[in-house]
């Protein structure tokens, strides 16, 4: 049996499995719902008359919401954990997706992704603290089957407007209310299972002094490791913006390809990165974080300079092998950061999911700002290089090499 193969067996006969799972099913729906934000871009630029700029406004609104506060509720509810965060962020998220599809003016767009985004904001940090807890010490594999919901969500978006929603209008976003839904039902198990831990953690802590795990390296070399994980983190989500946001308008300006067929061709690539999503956790885990980080940042680059000189088929192929090679990158990123500083794992988390969703925010803002001055196509022969910075993983300590007992 293979070590992929034997470590899903022993986490499926845990008992937090069902609760994984349940985290999984949440990421998913949610990460679908704000798929659903730039999956109508084509759409909701011929309806209010867009340019590309206001695209790009559109995506910096709902990033910035998605990212400055992320550090500050990881922050909050590493102090102060609250049993109903998860259903909160989704009742943000649920508000602003109603908005979205009646909004008339770029105003009530903005409004619209900002509630979106403030949703992803509680979510994101949340989930992934819980998953590390209800982990049982096989983190890696844990967070990927989390973040392959997140992947799974994001790729089936496109696909769910291209079939429900493209060929009848954008009011028809309507229909992934049911998601919401389905979002709701699917965080009462955790929020069972999250009220029992905390009730555990009190009653094992009532009266003693609070035990903190120590770090595995100085304080000074923690910041410096913490500030190159950020620059992997800033040249994978600029690449990952143009693909995105953009990529549907590079296939329809380069190829004359439908909106539908376009937004095909989307979740061929959003599939890639579920997939790669997937594989990156167990390979860190055994292999350690440093070789995954750095092959599959890296290791994009081939990928990414060829696929501007290429035709529509190959096109799609370099897309999934792109997706696949980038995505493997985050959970090996963030398990890395969480084991950098083991007694902030919201924090750290909602750090690395708002500085990710920040530059992919900014990176859409000017990269609309690109594309209307020089072209659509311009855009992804200047990104194509931005994989390179994956050299800069050369300076991260290998944890597993320097004897660091990694969590």
């Amino acid at each position: 049996m293979s070590n992929l193969s034997l470590k899903l067996k022993n986490i499926a006969s845990d008992s937090n499995f069902p609760i994984l799972m349940a985290l999984c099913c949440v990421h998913c729906f949610n990460d679908l719902l704000q798929a659903v934000i730039s999956a109508v871009y084509p759409m909701l630029k011929d309806d209010l008359s867009l340019n590309f700029a206001q695209i790009g406004l559109i995506t910096l609104v709902y990033q910035i919401a998605a990212s400055v506060f992320q550090p500050a509720v990881g922050l909050a509810f590493d102090k102060r954990p609250f049993v109903g965060s998860l259903p909160m962020g989704m009742c943000s998220t649920t508000l602003g997706i109603i908005l979205f599809a009646w909004s008339s003016s770029l105003a009530m767009v903005l409004v619209s992704v900002f509630l979106v985004g403030v949703g992803s904001s509680t979510l994101h940090p949340e989930a992934s603290r819980i998953t590390s807890l209800a982990s049982h010490g096989r983190r890696g594999l844990a967070q990927s089957i989390f973040q392959v919901g997140g992947n799974l969500g994001t790729s089936t978006g496109p696909l769910l407007v291209a079939l429900l929603v493209a060929p009848y209008g954008r009011h028809h976003v309507m229909w992934f209310l049911i998601i919401s839904a389905l979002a709701f039902y699917a965080m009462r198990p955790i929020c069972r299972w999250y009220r029992g831990y905390l009730n555990g953690i009190k009653s094992r802590t009532s009266g003693k002094s609070q035990h903190h795990l120590p770090l595995p390296l100085s304080k000074r070399r923690t910041i410096f490791v913490i500030g190159v994980l950020l620059v992997l983190i800033f040249s994978k989500y600029i690449y990952m913006a143009s693909l995105t946001n953009y990529y549907t308008f590079y296939l329809i300006d380069k190829f004359g390809v439908s909106i539908q067929h376009s937004q095909i061709f989307l979740f061929v690539f959003l599939v890639s990165t579920a997939v790669g999503t997937l594989v990156g956790g167990p390979i860190g885990d055994r292999y350690g974080r440093k070789p995954v980080i750095w092959v599959s940042i890296l290791g994009t680059a081939p990928f990414s300079m060829l696929m501007p000189y290429t035709g529509l088929a190959m096109t799609v192929v370099l897309s999934f092998c792109v997706g696949f090679m980038l995505s493997s990158a985050f959970p090996a990123i963030l398990l890395y950061s969480q084991e950098l500083l083991p007694n902030k794992l919201g924090l750290v988390s909602g750090l690395f999911f708002g500085f990710a969703f920040g530059i992919a925010g900014v990176a859409s803002a000017v990269l609309g700002n690109f594309a209307d001055s020089y072209g659509i196509e311009t855009v992804y022969h200047a990104c194509a290089y931005m994989p390179l910075l994956g050299l800069v993983a050369y300076f991260l300590p290998n944890l597993k090499k320097d004897g660091v007992t990694t969590l």
